[in-house]
């Protein structure tokens, strides 16, 4: 029993050590596109399937000048380019103008193109619930 312990506490250990690693990577390309203009984030949280991440460089009317995205589920997933988006405005993006991607990347897509309109228009931009809270809303809802 004290050997399943502590093979369970190894691999919570290494996964904390390989998630700081992955979250350094994001932070430093984020640095790095936020020091050559403004970037537009969103996020879809995977859960079971490939979680996704979107950073677009956008110049100041909008236009999209770099992509970039992190996609996977597990912490071995790096931040790679994200090509054809290039010139067009990110406020005008439609589910229409996305390539056949997986489902979370054009709902990140997605999602920085609305963080982006909020923005500009001046609304809040809200917080993701975090995964407590999302557990306590799913166990509300059985409750009902």
């Amino acid at each position: 029993m004290l050997k399943l312990g502590l093979l369970v506490a190894a691999m919570f250990l290494l996964q904390a050590v390989l998630s700081c690693i992955q979250m350094r990577h994001f932070a430093k390309e984020f640095t790095a596109l936020r020091r050559r203009g403004k970037v537009a984030c969103g996020r879809k949280a995977g859960g079971f399937h490939a979680g996704a991440i979107v950073l677009f460089l956008i110049s100041d009317d909008g236009t999209i000048r770099e992509g970039k995205k992190l996609v996977g589920v597990t912490s071995f997933a790096r931040v790679k380019p994200l090509p054809g988006f290039e010139g067009r405005q990110i406020g005008s993006l439609t589910e229409a103008d996305l390539p056949k991607y997986g489902k979370n990347l054009r709902r990140a897509i997605l999602d920085a193109r609305d963080t982006y309109n909020k923005f500009v228009s001046g609304e809040a931009i809200p917080e993701p619930p975090s995964p407590f809270q999302r557990a306590g809303h799913a166990l509300a809802g059985i409750g009902k």
